[in-house]
């Protein structure tokens, strides 16, 4: 692996910084101290800056060698509702919360990302954007960015997210989707009650949401090519009073994931459809509510040529991976996709030589190889270097 110098003098801070982060989580959309920290560093660095919303950051450096290309730079820094079960002296002091996802990892390589780039401003011409993003992991801090104009007029953007199932040392710029789109759905049943004794008397929402349940997994097997693929999930279903009473009403909740627009679409309708002709032929009513988290995440073609030789440049031409294996996980990156070119990268974080390092995001023991930071560091100042040269 090469790092240069002026990046690998970071390495010190980066892991303090990453560590803070760490043991500070906040939830999506209230990441008051992390966003007073990133705040603070900006400043302490000189870089301009404005809140998004109540806890987005944004900041921006210009070229010094005049206009040119506008970039964008992101991490996420929400953490998850959940305990923090790492057994290290920067395990979270904030019970309830934990960065298991490494979304400390991102917050702390972009801020060094900032400071070496603001030092470097002589080196480029155009602007550099960074956004501090909330709330990925509710898939809501994307929008806020958008909504406020942030991403007008950029032509690139570029994120990077810490991998356990990559060893480090190892960089992801696979092209076309790599995570699956996510939408949430509520289907509300109505019945109506009466004594399970007398179950002609009544219309049985719980019986109706056990039939939904069941003809809602016909959407892949029947509905779907055998070629294309997709996830239809119920997590949860509550139903019923009493055990002695034909239940009124019944509630499930799920997800469907996909890798393109067009699956996305026909599978949330034919969600629609089965949904309330199951229970209308029981005797029922079903309502079905969806929320958009994200879209498919798709990098583009050409961000993706010109990102590989810089990330070959650090770590090697055969370490560098085009044909990630596809994820049913969701990332709210996909958002900014969906209206500029980008790339989103994922840098190898797992050691062998530590356990925690392996372990799946969203597990209460999730760690990184920190490492892997340097890595990203490197991608992510070279990239912009190279691009608006």
């Amino acid at each position: 692996m090469q790092i240069d110098t002026w990046i690998k003098k970071e390495q010190k801070s980066l892991i303090a910084l990453r560590r803070w982060f760490h043991m500070h989580p906040e939830p999506s959309m209230k990441e008051y101290e992390t966003a007073a920290k990133i705040e603070e560093e900006l400043t302490r660095i000189g870089v301009a800056h404005r809140r998004i919303r109540e806890t987005g950051v944004f900041a921006s450096i210009s070229g010094e060698k005049g206009s040119g290309k506008v970039l964008v730079l992101r991490a996420d820094m929400d953490a998850l509702s959940m305990e923090d079960l790492l057994d290290k002296s920067y395990r979270s002091v904030n019970s309830g919360y934990a960065h298991a996802c490494g979304h400390d990892a991102h917050t702390a390589v972009l801020l060094h990302a900032v400071k070496l780039l603001q030092e470097r401003r002589h080196e480029f011409a155009g602007e550099i954007r960074f956004f501090f993003q909330p709330g990925e992991e509710i898939g809501q801090g994307a929008r806020t960015f958008i909504g406020e104009g942030c991403l007008d007029g950029a032509d690139r953007i570029f994120g990077a997210h810490m991998c356990s199932s990559l060893d480090v040392g190892t960089i992801s710029l696979t092209p076309g989707p790599i995570n699956a789109s996510c939408d949430y759905f509520r289907i509300v049943v109505q019945g109506k009650g009466a004594h399970v004794s007398t179950p002609q008397k009544g219309v049985d929402a719980l019986y109706i949401a056990s039939q939904i349940v069941i003809n809602l997994q016909s959407i892949v097997s029947r509905s779907l090519s055998p070629l294309d693929t997709a996830v239809v999930g119920i997590g949860t279903l509550h139903a019923g009073t009493q055990y002695n009473i034909v239940a009124k009403e019944a509630l499930l909740e799920g997800t469907t994931r996909s890798f393109s627009s067009r699956t996305r679409a026909n599978i949330n309708q034919r969600v629609c459809e089965i949904a309330q002709q199951t229970a209308s032929l029981y005797g029922g009513s079903a309502q079905v509510e969806f929320r958009d988290f994200a879209a498919p995440l798709i990098n583009d073609y050409q961000v993706v040529e010109e990102l590989t030789p810089v990330a070959q440049a650090v770590v090697g031409k055969d370490r560098v991976i085009h044909n990630q294996e596809k994820m049913m996980q969701a990332d709210d990156f996909a958002d900014y996709l969906a209206h500029v070119p980008g790339c989103y990268a994922f840098i190898g974080s797992r050691n062998s030589q530590s356990c925690h390092t392996g372990m799946p995001h969203h597990h209460a023991q999730f760690d990184i190889d920190e490492d892997a930071m340097l890595l990203s560091l490197a991608v992510f100042v070279g990239y912009a270097l190279q691009y608006l040269a």
